[in-house]
C-alpha cells in the first residue's frame, strides 16, 4: 500500500506535461536534469569492474586482491568501448597468457597461468569516441591491484640483476622493489656503508604499489641500495639498485656547437661538433643542415653518447654529433646548423665555416 501513492503521482505529472507542453517545458526539465546529474555522479564512486568467480558468479574486486600464482583471472568492465591498463611486463613480451576482448556490452581481460611477475595494477575505463578520436570517460572506471603470491618469490621478479635509478632534484625517484605478499614487511638498505635506510615518511616513504619513494632526492641519497622483505618467517633480498644523482634540470636539450676551425683553406678537412648535456636517461636525436647538402656533398656524421660524472658524484649524459667534411671546397662554406631534440623539445645552434 505504501508504494501506491508514488505510482499514482507519476502518471499525473506525465499527464500534465502532455496537456501543457509549451507552458511547462522548462519546469519538468529542471528536476529531470538534476536526476541525471545525480545518476551521473554515482558511477564516479562506483567501479565498472567485475571479477568473474567460480561457477559463473561475479563480484566487485577489492582495491587489492591476493591470489596464488597459477590462478586464472578474468575481469569484466561494463561498456561497449573499454580500454585497459595492466602491468607493463605483460606488454613487453606480447604475452600470450593475456587476452583482451571487447564484447557488445562489456570488455573482458583474461590472464591464465599467472606468475609473481604479473603483480600490479589492472584497470579499465570507458571511452567517449567521436569517429577515431576517443577520450577517457572519468565517470566510468575500475581498478584493482593484484598480488600474485608465488612460493619463494617475495619480490616481484626483475628482468635484470642490477638496475639504475636516477635521482632528479625536481621530482620523485622510486626504488621499485614491490612485493607479492600484501603482509610482507619491507626495509631499504644501503650496501656501503652497510645500514638500513629508514622510510620515515618525510624523505622516503614505502608504497606497496611502487616501492620506496624518495620524495625530494638529493646527492646524499646516491649509492647502491637493496630491499629486504620478510613474510611468514621467510626473508628475501631484492636486486641491487644504483642511485645516481642527476645534475642537469629537465627541459629541451642544452646544446653547444664548435667547429674545428671557422676559417679553412681549400682541400683541408673540417669537423663540426654538436654537444648536449642532459639527463642520463633522456635520449637525444640530432639533425644537421649544411651548405653542401643541396649538392649532395658527401659528409660523415657520427652520433655518440656516454655518462659522465661531474663533481660530487653528479651524473650527466653527454650526447654528441660530429659532422666531418673532407677536402673543403667553396660549396662547403656557410652555416652548419645542428638541431638537437628530446621528448621535452628541441634546440638549434649554428656556426659558420668560411674559406680562407
Amino acid at each position: 500500500a505504501g508504494q501506491d501513492p508514488p505510482k499514482n503521482k507519476r502518471p499525473k505529472e506525465q499527464g500534465e506535461n502532455r496537456i501543457k507542453p509549451t507552458n511547462k517545458k522548462v519546469k519538468p526539465k529542471i528536476p529531470k536534469i538534476k536526476d541525471r546529474d545525480s545518476a551521473d555522479s554515482t558511477p564516479k564512486t562506483q567501479s565498472i569492474m567485475m571479477q568473474v568467480m567460480e561457477k559463473g558468479r561475479f563480484q566487485k574486486p577489492a582495491a587489492t586482491l591476493s591470489l596464488m600464482a597459477g590462478q586464472t583471472v578474468e575481469l569484466r568492465c561494463k561498456g561497449n568501448q573499454i580500454a585497459w591498463s595492466y602491468p607493463a611486463y605483460l606488454d613487453t613480451f606480447k604475452d600470450s597468457r593475456l587476452s583482451v576482448k571487447q564484447h557488445e556490452r562489456y570488455g573482458q581481460l583474461t590472464l591464465v597461468n599467472s606468475t609473481a611477475a604479473d603483480t600490479g595494477e589492472f584497470s579499465c575505463w570507458g571511452q567517449l569516441c567521436n569517429g577515431y578520436i576517443c577520450r577517457r570517460d572519468e565517470a566510468k572506471t575500475g581498478s584493482t591491484y593484484i598480488f600474485f603470491t608465488e612460493k619463494g618469490e617475495l619480490f616481484v621478479p626483475s628482468p635484470s640483476y642490477f638496475d639504475v635509478v636516477y635521482l632528479n632534484p625536481d621530482r620523485q625517484a622510486v626504488v621499485p622493489c614491490r612485493v607479492t605478499v600484501l603482509s610482507a614487511k619491507v626495509t631499504l638498505h644501503r650496501e656501503f656503508p652497510a645500514k638500513e635506510i629508514p622510510a620515515n615518511g618525510t624523505d622516503i616513504v614505502y608504497d606497496m604499489k611502487r616501492g620506496f619513494v624518495y620524495l625530494q632526492p638529493h646527492s646524499d641519497h646516491q649509492g647502491v641500495v637493496y630491499c629486504k622483505a620478510e613474510a611468514g618467517g621467510k626473508s628475501q633480498i631484492s636486486i641491487k639498485y644504483q642511485l645516481l644523482y642527476v645534475e642537469v634540470p629537465s627541459g629541451p636539450p642544452s646544446t653547444t656547437i664548435l667547429a674545428s676551425s671557422n676559417k679553412v683553406k681549400g682541400g683541408d678537412d673540417i669537423s663540426v661538433l654538436c654537444t648536449v648535456l642532459g639527463e642520463p636517461d633522456v635520449e637525444v636525436e640530432f639533425r644537421w643542415i649544411f651548405p653542401g647538402q643541396k649538392d649532395e656533398r658527401p659528409v660523415v656524421i657520427q652520433d655518440t653518447w656516454r655518462l659522465i660524472h661531474r663533481g660530487h658524484g653528479h651524473t650527466t649524459r653527454i650526447s654528441q654529433s660530429i659532422i666531418t667534411v673532407e677536402d673543403f671546397e667553396t660549396i662547403d662554406a656557410g652555416y652548419y646548423i645542428c638541431t638537437a631534440q628530446n621528448l621535452r623539445g628541441q634546440t638549434t645552434v649554428a656556426t659558420t665555416v668560411e674559406l680562407s
